[in-house]
């Protein structure tokens, strides 16, 4: 589940990770009077405003049709007004979000913290995740912050620096002292980033989090390390444990059919391709969609109905990938373990039956318990749905679809 960074922010004071602070409005009127009340409390003439979207690469984004940045900074209230006036409402298209863009309903009105002072200002990049090829959690961290980690990773993979900490034992006070050594930080910023670096790792432990992302990791003109922006994202399996950050999820930045999936408990990704897919467990899933693509199709979706497949679930299935316009065909591969084929079959031709006019082809291959008796149902159900007892066979039908 992923964050927005002013909710990301708030998360991050509790594990007290200093923060670039900011209000969250949704109006320009709103953003005026942010723009005051940080003022008053940091006595910058500065703010930045900041737009709010799942999507990262909003400094250099434009709201389509305009000029406008999704960060910008303003010198006073009216500046603030107007920046947040052309943002909101708008729809910012970004490296990550592609050519739809997401439309920005919130702003983060953000205090100036790149103020003079004594020492040089400095940006970074820190971000901790999973290393599932070790099994430990990994600090990915650089001193060319500010910037796309994928071009430095790029150009110059020797700036990039990996610390990884058993998921066991909390950080250990050598590694974080190694990482502000390695970024090249002193005196009272060295214990400024130590102290940072630890209470960010304890809140990535302490949410269940997926991934945290600072970047800019900032150190200000008078040593004190900041965290600028963030990207949180929270591990869905764990959020029975936080019911109070459920509240957090904003559906209005996810796709709608995934989240009309998740209202059916479907495991649902959208995907470019032109088969839609629906199969029962992710191992399967994942291989038919390698099936698909060596047949010389490509897969619109990763559709898991899970073993308790039924006539319901298979309907919503259905519906979910008939409203991808590029499909083509649809492969539907069930192995029947738990959940019966037949019931599957039955399924499928009451989804048929209650959807009406399908004009793309169905093939459906079913295997295991039933699967003789469902085979018959589907041959005798008068219906235009194509069924395989191989999965070579199942590609071939759909190799024959996509290409008619």
């Amino acid at each position: 589940m992923n964050l927005h960074e002013y909710q990301a922010k708030e998360l991050l004071k509790k594990y007290n990770v200093p923060v670039q602070e900011g209000i969250p409005v949704d109006t320009p009127e709103a953003a005026a009077e942010a723009y005051k009340q940080l003022k008053v409390q940091f006595g910058n003439n500065f703010a930045v405003v900041k737009a709010q979207i799942h999507a990262g690469g909003r400094g250099k984004g434009l709201i389509r049709g305009t000029q406008q940045h999704g960060v910008a900074v303003g010198k006073n209230s009216e500046d603030i007004k107007t920046i947040a006036g052309n943002i909101l409402g708008g729809t910012l298209v970004t490296v990550q979000t592609g050519e739809a863009g997401k439309v920005v309903n919130k702003v983060l009105v953000a205090q100036d913290v790149y103020y003079d002072g004594p020492s040089k200002r400095q940006e970074f990049y820190l971000s901790i995740l999973l290393d599932r090829a070790s099994g430990q959690n990994m600090i990915v961290y650089s001193t060319e912050g500010g910037m796309s980690i994928e071009d430095v990773a790029h150009d110059t993979p020797e700036k990039i620096y990996r610390e990884r900490v058993h998921p066991g034992m909390p950080l250990q006070g050598f590694q974080a002292r190694k990482i502000a050594f390695n970024l090249g930080v002193t005196g009272e910023a060295f214990k400024n980033m130590v102290k940072f670096v630890t209470n960010l790792y304890n809140a990535y432990v302490g949410l269940d989090a997926a991934m945290i992302e600072i970047n800019p990791l900032f150190k200000a003109a008078d040593d004190k390390v900041i965290a600028v922006d963030c990207k949180l994202s929270l591990d869905d399996n764990a959020l029975l444990r936080h019911p109070d950050l459920v509240a957090l999820r904003d559906i209005t930045e996810e796709d709608p059919t995934e989240v009309e999936a998740g209202q059916y408990n479907l495991n649902f990704v959208k995907l470019d391709g032109n088969v839609g897919c629906m199969v029962n467990g992710a191992g399967l899933a994942m291989a038919t969609m390698d099936m698909i693509k060596l047949s010389g199709g490509e897969p619109a979706n990763f559709l898991d109905v899970g073993g308790t497949a039924n006539a319901q679930t298979v309907e919503a299935g259905f519906r979910i990938i008939l409203k991808d316009p590029k499909v083509k065909a649809i492969l539907i591969n069930i192995f029947g373990g738990i959940v019966r084929c037949d019931r599957v079959a039955q399924g499928v031709i009451d989804a048929y039956k209650s959807i009406g006019t399908i004009n793309v082809p169905i093939i459906v291959r079913l295997q295991g318990t039933n699967a003789a008796e469902a085979k018959e149902l589907i041959e005798h159900s008068g219906l235009k749905v194509q069924s395989a007892i191989l999965l070579s066979e199942a590609a071939d039908l759909v190799n024959k679809a996509v290409n008619a």
